[in-house]
């Protein structure tokens, strides 16, 4: 048995949070979290406990992935993921991959079944259909709300870039009792965007990186101003120069928001155990779980606490 404690963080995506979203969104992180810990306390891995968070996220239409992921230009869903394990940097990711229910899942398999990192579009769907993913029609993936966000952008006076502000990424960090860590990331990407427009989620060291030499790290925000800075491998680069999770971050995002005007936000874990969630948007969900203690929240300043039992007995639902 290892010595370490584990820990997971989630996000469920920076931006704005509307009123009515709220609850669901904080009951999405929590429950993503308890269940990436749920893995954890039972021995799993990392990487295991961070794909099963996402997959969760995946499922719930609050979020920005999966069920419920923004639809693009022509109406449609096309979804980035990646996921990446600290002990030997093995990574997976897919990029504009559509008609698959979990993104996540697709990506895990490209780094365990595949000597590739990324794959994309028709090319991911081919890969699929090879590992025996079932392929569910595209519109079982379109929400109401997505198929009206995308309406109103399509307005001659519309202005897409507002409706942006609300991007609903989400993503997992863990460190398991071994000390290995583990990060995974996965989105619908920006409302109305052009076809074939790959974000940062799909990129090694922006949409997330993970090393168990200095910790992991998962991104939301907007990708162009992600990938510019290369966001998530900046953050661990500040640990490694010896600065805490939390300041690696906001050094990071700020450093985002003078150099590209970017905001965004970001969860991260680091080889200890220590963990952040820190955003230069208005709001973001998030929620972790160590030392049996559940903490959660969306607005700046915002934290809760409860054990972990009080939190699974109000889910109704045990491990």
């Amino acid at each position: 048995v290892g010595r370490m404690k584990p820990v997971i963080v989630v996000h469920g995506g920076a931006g704005r949070i509307f009123r009515e979203r709220e609850e669901g969104c904080r009951a999405g992180v929590v429950r993503a979290a308890l269940r990436g810990y749920g893995v954890l306390r039972h021995g799993g891995s990392a990487v295991d406990a961070v794909e099963e968070a996402v997959r969760s996220m995946e499922d719930d239409p609050h979020f920005n992935a999966g069920c419920g992921s923004v639809l693009n230009e022509k109406g449609e869903v096309e979804m980035d993921a990646i996921i990446m394990d600290g002990k030997n940097l093995d990574s997976g990711a897919v990029s504009a991959v559509k008609c698959t229910a979990n993104p996540i899942k697709l990506a895990r398999l490209v780094m365990e079944k595949t000597k590739h990192v990324l794959l994309t579009d028709h090319g991911a769907h081919l890969f699929a259909q090879a590992m025996g993913i079932p392929e569910i029609p595209g519109e079982k993936l379109v929400t109401e709300r997505s198929r009206e966000r995308w309406k109103k952008n399509l307005e001659p006076d519309s202005n897409p870039e507002e409706f942006q502000k609300d991007l609903g990424t989400v993503g997992a960090v863990a460190i398991d009792s071994e000390g290995n860590v583990a990060c995974a990331t996965s989105t619908g990407g920006l409302s109305n965007k052009l076809i074939g427009r790959v974000g940062d989620t799909a990129c090694i060291g922006s949409g997330g990186y993970a090393d168990n030499h200095s910790g992991a790290t998962s991104t939301t925000g907007h990708g162009e101003s992600i990938m510019k800075v290369v966001l998530a491998r900046l953050i661990l680069y500040h640990m490694e120069q010896g600065m805490s999770p939390e300041a690696a971050a906001d050094t990071a995002l700020d450093y985002m928001k003078t150099r590209v005007g970017g905001l965004g936000g970001v969860i991260v874990v680091n080889k200890a155990g220590e963990w952040a969630a820190r955003f230069s948007t208005k709001q973001m969900s998030w929620a972790t779980v160590k030392d049996d203690n559940l903490h959660y929240g969306i607005y700046a300043g915002e934290q809760h606490i409860k054990s972990v039992d009080e939190a699974l007995a109000s889910e109704g639902e045990g491990f």
